[in-house]
């Protein structure tokens, strides 16, 4: 089953993995961006042609251009929403464009007679505010935003699941909505304009911290994620599913690990200590970014993905190969000097 497909996003990490997957698959694809100066950059790195993939200007919080997006569409995958380098001065800096945005391209989705949307939230509104004990999470999982835990990334990925939903029950009827919650997403880079997702690899590999926090995270590859939106645009019944795309846990020292028995002398910077807790507290008083995830320190936070491998046949490829494919990608593209 093909057809004509909306991605917004189309700059990003997810986003561009997905429209090179949907082309090669034989569908047409709109895909919107906030400047469409960037097209001539883009196309090379996209595929596709002038006939198969259209480049749309259009922003989370503005009401411009997503009718026109949306026009011919019988398919939307929104991947579009912020993902700050660096802590925002308020919550309402993420979670105001993540909800809005959402909201404002069911809206014209809905319009536009659009029968299928799928939404990318993420693990951020699955697996945070529950006791420490609690170290495997499913689709049945909600985070709290009222937790100490939960940061501003974190409640605006829930805040804007949860509002999708809200306005699909009461809004939606016609059009199937479900979504692909990943956790951290990895793998191959096609210019050196990188995800926030993939920053962990590159201090990692770069040495720029002094050793490895006691941090951890659940790792997918974004080939895997994109594959999942994928099944999620086509197969059928997927009204109000929910689907985690997840690897295995990964702490911080076992993503050096892999660095160092993958890469060789290119992970000589690849840092081999532990760095204790109590450090890394002291350290979070002074940078914000350190002190919005302090929660995360010895914190598990592991995913069940039986439902996604049962209802979609979806598997994730090996944890090596997406973080060496990551590194090996940071060192050609010159992201990373070893």
């Amino acid at each position: 089953m093909t057809g004509t497909v909306l991605v917004s996003g189309g700059s990003g990490y997810i986003g561009g993995e997905l429209i090179r997957q949907l082309l090669a698959a034989g569908w047409t694809v709109h895909t919107t961006i906030r400047n469409l100066s960037r097209e001539a950059e883009l196309r090379p790195l996209l595929g596709g042609t002038p006939e198969t993939l259209r480049f749309f200007a259009a922003d989370l919080m503005s009401d411009a251009g997503w009718a026109e997006a949306m026009t011919g569409c019988s398919h939307v995958a929104h991947v579009a929403s912020p993902l700050p380098a660096n802590a925002p001065q308020h919550d309402d800096e993420l979670i105001v464009p993540a909800r809005d945005g959402a909201l404002r391209a069911l809206k014209a989705a809905k319009a536009a007679g659009v029968t299928r949307f799928v939404m990318t939230s993420s693990m951020a509104a699955i697996a945070y505010g529950h006791p420490r004990n609690r170290t495997t999470f499913t689709e049945a999982d909600w985070t709290k935003i009222d937790s100490p835990d939960a940061y501003a990334y974190v409640k605006s990925k829930t805040i804007a699941e949860r509002a999708a939903r809200e306005w699909v029950a009461a809004n939606g009827a016609g059009m199937e909505f479900c979504t692909v919650n990943p956790t951290l997403v990895l793998g191959p880079l096609h210019s050196g304009d990188f995800s926030t997702s993939l920053e962990a690899i590159k201090k990692i590999l770069e040495g720029s911290m002094p050793g490895l926090p006691n941090f951890g995270f659940g790792v997918v590859d974004v080939r895997d994620v994109a594959d999942m939106h994928v099944r999620c645009l086509t197969l059928p019944d997927m009204a109000n599913e929910r689907f985690i795309a997840s690897g295995p846990f990964l702490w911080m020292r076992d993503i050096a690990a892999i660095l160092r028995e993958g890469l060789g002398p290119q992970a000589r910077k690849v840092p081999k200590r532990k760095l204790p807790d109590w450090l890394v507290r002291i350290a979070a008083r002074f940078d914000p970014v350190i002190r919005q995830v302090i929660g995360e320190l010895g914190h598990e936070r592991d995913a069940d993905t039986s439902h996604a491998r049962v209802r979609l046949g979806w598997t994730a490829r090996p944890v090596q190969d997406s973080v060496l494919d990551t590194a090996r990608d940071m060192i050609r593209l010159g992201i990373v000097k070893v």
